[in-house]
């Protein structure tokens, strides 16, 4: 057994290294690039379209963007917090601090690299997830790659060969989806939540363990609060996640960024010489890592490139299954809202633990090199408790808890749309129970191997999701160049909203309504 999982250890490593490594990095900013570029650098030519149809919109009464139209479906606002609610977690905190740690404050620079060419795929996606999305039998909407490999890549090219390569790629993408749901998505968020609360709350109390086992009580009850809580928003489905989401991700977000500010407020005599070392060191890495100049830039570029991708996901195709279940008609303008979510995540929320990392003087800003006997994981909650004294260390551990469990809820809608895609709404009831128990076992077990796994199935998922956004690239153009020509230059033809006649009529109805009232 031993040998066997030594083997199954090396041969994760090996595709681990490859998805997270340069080839898969390579892939995933090249995809970035040519969006940025065939679109013409859509994210800041249109940056006042896009920022008027996304958050600048809920401020308007009666807004489209947070209005809900029917039972079956979620407001574009409630999509992008269900979303955020996946995307914004345990990433964002102790990733971005270890990327600096290990990498140097030069790995800010490239996560924002990554970020601003990431806008780009997720809207790409989104969009896709839009135009293929389909009705399931419950009358509600069900998107994502699976759905644009399938009845995009499958059928829109009418190669017969291509039929079954997409099929097997859209199955390929939803087992991966589910994989990575049970790990990334459940288990190691639910790991992060006990061992910061117990670190931050319970330190001083002893429970002992469970007898006949090193499991502590501890983290068992934990575990089982946790399941109770997930239990009663998971089991009521996507809406129930969607308001819960709705309320906590924005309120969550905005008080951390309110406490990463005061932090820098308080060192700003440092803001010029920490902008400098992120510019300075990623071009000049620190030596402090070790290795050629070439190998230094190497691992500079690959620290920020991987965190980045692993805070916003753009490019993974998961966020897509949650848009895809917006009621917006415009394929567009939920692309808008992607673009949005990694603005969101990375340039706001990754910029301030960034800050708080960078200006607290955990990390010579000469040199690039973290003091000694610095741990990435903990560095934001060190860092708090400096300035905020023991409230500081409670307030990041709740905030992982908040962040880190509300990407649990996102990861088990898209575990749900990959298992419907797979096999129908029967197994829809039995994942969500599945998903739900496996949180007790995150709370009791140790990270290994389980953890590499789950990642390396995180990164996987990107591979058909990527092949379908490159091979309908040329959709995308015509999908953005129409709404352009309608909406912003005022053309009289007819849109593009749905791959499938029926649904592209009902949504130009909708559309005619809206317009009409």
């Amino acid at each position: 057994m031993e040998n066997f999982m030594k083997a199954v250890e090396s041969v994760n490593d090996a595709v681990n290294g490859a998805v997270w490594g340069l080839p898969g990095l390579i892939l995933l900013i090249g995809t970035g690039i040519l969006l940025t570029c065939g679109l013409k650098f859509f994210q800041i030519g249109h940056v006042g379209n896009w920022w008027k149809e996304t958050i600048a919109s809920i401020f308007h009464k009666n807004s489209a963007s947070t209005r809900l139209t029917d039972k079956t479906s979620i407001s574009q606002f409630q999509a992008l917090c269900a979303a955020l609610a996946a995307t914004v977690g345990t990433g964002n905190i102790a990733g971005v601090a270890a990327a600096i740690v290990t990498g140097g404050p030069g790995a800010v620079f490239w996560m924002w690299v990554a970020a601003f060419f990431g806008m780009m795929t997720n809207f790409s996606e989104n969009l896709l997830g839009i135009y293929f999305r389909r009705k399931n039998a419950a009358g509600e909407w069900s998107g994502g790659p699976m759905y644009y490999l399938t009845d995009g890549l499958g059928r829109i090219y009418g190669k017969t060969w291509l039929k079954p390569a997409s099929k097997i790629l859209a199955v390929l993408f939803a087992c991966f989806t589910i994989l990575a749901s049970f790990g990334i998505g459940n288990m190691a968020q639910i790991n992060k939540i006990v061992l910061n609360m117990d670190a931050a709350f319970f330190k001083n109390v002893s429970l002992g363990v469970v007898p006949g086992t090193e499991i502590s009580i501890i983290h068992l009850i934990l575990g089982f609060a946790l399941l109770i809580l997930a239990a009663l928003i998971i089991i009521g489905g996507l809406r129930r996640i969607a308001k819960f989401a709705e309320i906590v991700v924005p309120f969550m977000a905005v008080i951390y960024c309110i406490g990463c500010l005061v932090i820098f407020v308080m060192n700003i005599d440092k803001v010029g010489s920490m902008f400098a070392s992120i510019f300075r060191f990623a071009f000049q890495p620190a030596a402090f890592i070790g290795g050629g100049i070439g190998m230094l830039i190497k691992k500079t570029m690959t620290q920020g490139f991987k965190r980045g991708v692993f805070s916003n996901e753009a490019g993974l195709g998961s966020s897509v299954m949650v848009h895809s279940s917006s009621n917006v008609k415009e394929p567009v303008k939920q692309g808008m809202w992607g673009i949005f979510e990694v603005f969101f995540d990375t340039f706001v929320v990754c910029s301030m633990t960034a800050v708080v990392v960078l200006s607290t003087g955990y990390i010579d800003l000469a040199t690039g090199a973290p003091n000694a006997g610095i741990n990435g994981d903990t560095l934001v909650s060190t860092a708090f408790g400096q300035y905020f004294g023991a409230p500081g260390t409670w307030f990041v551990a709740i905030a992982m808890l908040f962040f880190a469990f509300t990407t649990v809820l996102g990861w088990s809608q898209y575990g749900t749309k990959a298992v419907e895609y797979l096999f129908g709404s029967v197994g829809v009831k039995i994942f969500k129970v599945v998903f739900v128990l496996m949180i007790v076992s995150g709370a009791v077990l140790e990270g290994g191997l389980t953890w590499d796994l789950s990642d390396t199935f995180n990164g996987l998922m990107m591979i058909p999701n990527l092949i379908g956004v490159l091979a309908l690239f040329p959709l995308v153009l015509r999908i953005v160049k129409n709404y352009v020509d309608r909406n912003i230059k005022g053309k009289k033809i007819a849109p593009m909203l749905s791959y499938d006649a029926e649904l592209q009529a009902e949504a130009e109805r909708a559309l005619a309504e809206e317009f009409g009232k």
